[in-house]
């Protein structure tokens, strides 16, 4: 026995050592692999996105609020969104991006990437360079806070705007980025679905916009005197841009140059197109004409209710929801504006956030386990749609809440809204010192 025993030990090592080698190489192989590596392909898709979601407030959103507003109030408008880009831009680089992006509580990231300390060009968010992931989410910081400013067109301080901009894309906007984002985010973790900003961008500006027209009050002379856009060519072209520029905001989320990115694009064309035919359509019905105003308010209306279903959805239920919003944000912009008497003068509340809404539910709804890997009510996981409008609440509750104290501190401190000579004359000249002939 000793024998064989002295004779199948070298064999057995023979074994062993040879069966390490493998072993070895293996692991070091399997280590490789899940270390992420910078993908050229991704990260030029990316480029291109964060480039068309810029975009979309300059001179996107600036354009198309511009169109909107009385001559004398123009540059004004146009003013507020170059220069919350400038602001916005700023915020998240000291603390924005750390605040919505980094391991925090569930509600709150902590600040650790400080002046985004820490971050190199060789610094990785998955598979693209973390410098492009901080400006393609700070493209989307900077266009929310923009939105609002639709809501209070016409009459709040340049000065206060600043302000409640900068308090409130730190205050609101990180934090509930965070939630829905952010790694450990709470309303991530209960399962809330929002691909590309149904409740971050548009729910919450629009809540915010909502809290802002009533606590400034009504437009002098609304709805007696005439409010009618001064270009609606601007609008046009401005809505075009915003159009075009969507498909960095909903294909870009996939953050990849794959597959869910071109579904995400392709929904997103439906439901805009499907929606801009939907409002033109009840509004010929409704009034005697289609205007050019309401197709592009239709199609703004479809391209925020499919943002937050966009990597969920296929192309039926973009139609369905594009139908829902172009029908739904028409009474959201005249029926219930009139009931409730509110003066949101371009439509932020009844395009953003009653858009938002629909579309948020309408994810619950739509959502397939093959695109996604999140199953909706069709596919047999009606529990879902609750999960969506618990996120809906919790985002209209921090929103509301937190809106409503700041714009008050502000208006007790340096107050919100212009002269009534001010409003009267025009804020281009008086705020700006400039006009347009």
């Amino acid at each position: 026995m000793s024998r064989l025993f002295t004779l199948a030990a070298p064999m057995m090592a023979a074994i062993l050592g040879l069966a390490g080698l493998p072993a070895a190489a293996l692991a070091q192989d399997a280590a490789a692999a899940a270390e992420p590596t910078l993908s050229s392909g991704d990260t030029a898709w990316m480029l291109v996105a964060t480039a068309l979601v810029l975009f979309m407030t300059i001179p996107g959103l600036a354009l198309f609020y511009g169109g909107m507003v009385r001559k004398m109030n123009v540059l004004s408008v146009v003013m507020q969104s170059f220069a919350i880009c400038c602001l916005v831009s700023i915020l998240w680089f000291f603390a924005g991006y750390s605040i919505a992006f980094t391991e925090g509580t569930p509600y709150f990231g902590s600040l650790s990437k400080f002046m985004l300390a820490g971050i190199t060009k060789d610094s990785l968010s998955g598979v693209i360079p973390e410098t492009i992931f901080v400006v393609f989410q700070m493209t989307f910081a900077i266009i929310t806070p923009a939105l609002i400013t639709g809501a209070f067109a016409d009459r709040m301080k340049f000065s206060s705007m600043l302000v409640f901009t900068g308090l409130w894309s730190l205050i609101v906007y990180a934090p509930i980025t965070h939630w829905v984002w952010g790694p450990g985010g709470y309303l991530m973790g209960d399962g809330v679905l929002d691909y590309a900003g149904g409740t971050v961008v548009h729910i919450n500006a629009g809540v915010a916009g909502l809290v802002a027209a009533i606590v400034l009050g009504k437009r002098k002379g609304y709805p007696n005197e005439n409010f009618a856009p001064h270009n609606l060519v601007l609008s046009l072209i401005g809505a075009s841009m915003l159009w075009v520029g969507w498909f960095g905001f909903n294909a870009g989320s996939a953050v990849a140059a794959d597959g869910r990115a071109g579904m995400a694009m392709l929904v997103t064309q439906i439901a805009a197109a499907t929606a801009a035919m939907s409002w033109l359509l009840v509004e010929w019905a409704t009034k005697g004409k289609p205007s050019v105003l309401g197709i592009i308010s239709g199609a703004i209306a479809g391209l925020v209710a499919i943002t937050p279903a966009s990597g969920f959805v296929g192309p039926t239920g973009a139609l369905v929801i594009g139908l829902a919003a172009g029908v739904i944000c028409y009474w959201g912009a005249t029926g219930l504006k009139r009931a409730l008497g509110y003066d949101d003068s371009l439509d932020a509340f009844g395009v953003h956030g009653v858009g938002g809404i629909v579309g948020a539910i309408l994810t619950g709804v739509f959502a397939q386990e093959a695109i996604g890997g999140t199953a909706g009510a069709l596919e047999g996981n009606v529990g879902q749609i609750w999960t969506q409008v618990y996120g809906i609440l919790a985002t209209v509750v921090y929103s509301a809440v937190g809106s409503f104290i700041i714009l008050k501190v502000i208006d007790v401190v340096m107050g919100l809204r212009v002269d009534e000579d001010v409003e009267r004359d025009g804020l281009d000249l008086a705020l700006h010192g400039e006009t347009i002939h």
